[in-house]
């Protein structure tokens, strides 16, 4: 007993007046460890009670950061009192070195504080896909003190300091949990029948099985829009599902594939480069009268005067910009992303 008061009451050292005992330091430990291990159980509590619900996931992200960051400042301050250091009496110490501190840890305390924004701003949020200033894409799985790590749909995770999604342009693919239109090109041979092609491309579409039902502002359209060297320039206009959109590279291969396969179904053509050669002028006859001094089979002109005109097919393109444009987004008080995990233009 005499040896446990010999300890608590041998001193190390004082700052100011206030004495460092052995025992004050070893108290003062076990808080600071034991605050550690309770925000420790504490996230691996919040995070169980995660993975078992749905709703509210954005919430209780919050909740835990704060749970785990508060008891971790709690502890350490009673930790340091306890050793019998007197917060206030750092303030010469600190107003001395603080100036070399504060530039050593400007860096950690930027992405911290860069965090604390992202967790209460809400515009990122854990199971976000994102696409970085680089054109990386992934998954946000988490959002740390220091960086927001994001996994790729390659299994690769990516560390990205807090500050990158502050101060840089970062596309939320993901964001208020909707989904997002995709264009997908494509181009078939000259003299095609375009209703045709339209056709078999939106049952195609559709027979994807992440298609979206369409509504009267998400429908499934295609396009023309150009004329390229050796045939016509499509995109088809889908709206898949929020999963599908997590994936993009997989998505816009299968809806390449699907194409693909209704277009050779139909038997309409897809272009191959080409060079037409015309011929102005032979022995010294031009047009049908070169042809003909060569004896050769030439059709006539596909366009006469007089001739009818094509029937007017559909143009989705005219009728969407015919329609008004929605009315802005009204105020999200919360989102609950996935358990799992702006529509871009």
């Amino acid at each position: 007993m005499d040896n446990i008061e010999d300890l608590e009451g041998f001193v190390l050292f004082a700052i100011g007046r206030t004495p460092v005992t052995l025992g004050g330091v070893v108290t003062g430990l076990v808080i600071i460890v034991a605050g550690f291990l309770a925000a420790r159980i504490a996230r691996m509590a919040i995070e169980r009670l995660r993975g078992r619900t749905r709703h509210g996931q954005a919430a209780l992200y919050i909740v835990e950061k704060l749970i785990t960051y508060g008891m971790v400042i709690v502890a350490f301050v009673i930790g340091v009192t306890t050793i019998g250091i007197n917060l206030s009496s750092l303030a010469v110490f600190a107003g001395a070195v603080g100036v070399g501190i504060g530039l050593g840890l400007q860096g950690v305390v930027k992405e911290f504080v860069s965090g604390l924004v992202l967790i209460f701003d809400r515009v990122l949020n854990v199971g976000d896909y994102v696409e970085l200033e680089d054109g990386k894409r992934g998954l946000v799985q988490e959002i740390g003190p220091r960086a927001v790590r994001v996994r790729t749909n390659d299994n690769i995770d990516l560390v990205v300091p807090n500050s990158k999604f502050i101060e840089g342009p970062v596309v939320n693919w993901t964001l208020h949990n909707r989904g997002r239109r995709i264009h997908i090109p494509f181009s078939v041979a000259y003299g095609s029948d375009r209703e045709k092609v339209r056709e078999v491309v939106l049952e195609a579409a559709r027979s994807v099985p992440f298609t979206q039902p369409e509504t009267d502002t998400e429908r499934t359209q295609v396009w023309l829009v150009g004329f390229g060297e050796s045939g016509l320039n499509f995109e088809l206009l889908v709206w898949p599902t929020l999963e599908a959109v997590k994936r993009p590279a997989a998505m816009h291969a299968a809806y390449t594939w699907a194409i693909a396969d209704a277009l050779e179904c139909a038997g309409i053509e897809v272009p191959f480069p080409q060079m037409d050669v015309r011929l102005r002028s032979l022995f010294g006859h031009e047009g049908d009268d070169a042809l003909t001094a060569l004896r050769l089979d030439h059709p006539k002109a596909a366009t006469r005067r007089g001739h009818a005109p094509n029937p007017i097919t559909t143009n989705d393109a005219a009728e969407d910009l015919a329609r008004p444009l929605p009315p802005p987004d009204e105020p999200v008080m919360e989102r609950e992303p996935h358990s799992a995990g702006s529509r871009a233009p």
